[in-house]
């Protein structure tokens, strides 16, 4: 699947829609989902024009890379959700239509606030 530019995480990126802010810095971008599914629900989004987790494991650099991954560890701190802040939360990326993606460009859901429940129904 080819990155497409005028995806709603691309057009919040570029100032064209705005969001909740969370957190920001020179990889991530998080904010509030628009539709919660729990207590706390926010999104994590890379700054690079990544489809998936897949496009971005194959073609991220090493730096963009520790920056998701940090930057996750780095909100669930700010929200006092982190194992280390609060009592933990869950963090998922949809891949692809079998994983449920519905926008195409790589993010990741965190929850918490609440005990989450099953993985998989």
């Amino acid at each position: 699947m080819k990155y497409d530019d005028q995806n709603i995480f691309a057009k919040i990126l570029r100032g064209e829609i705005p969001c909740k802010k969370v957190y920001e810095d020179e990889y991530i971008l998080s904010f509030y989902d628009i539709n919660p599914q729990k207590k706390i629900h926010v999104l994590v989004i890379p700054k690079g024009k990544y489809v998936n987790l897949d496009d971005f494991s194959n073609n991220a650099s090493s730096e963009e890379i520790v920056g998701l991954l940090k930057g996750i560890n780095t909100v669930a701190k700010k929200l006092q959700i982190s194992f280390d802040t609060g009592n933990g939360y869950r963090a998922l990326s949809n891949i692809g239509e079998y994983g449920g993606q519905e926008v195409p460009h790589l993010h990741f859901h965190l929850f918490g606030g609440e005990k989450i429940g099953k993985m998989v129904e």
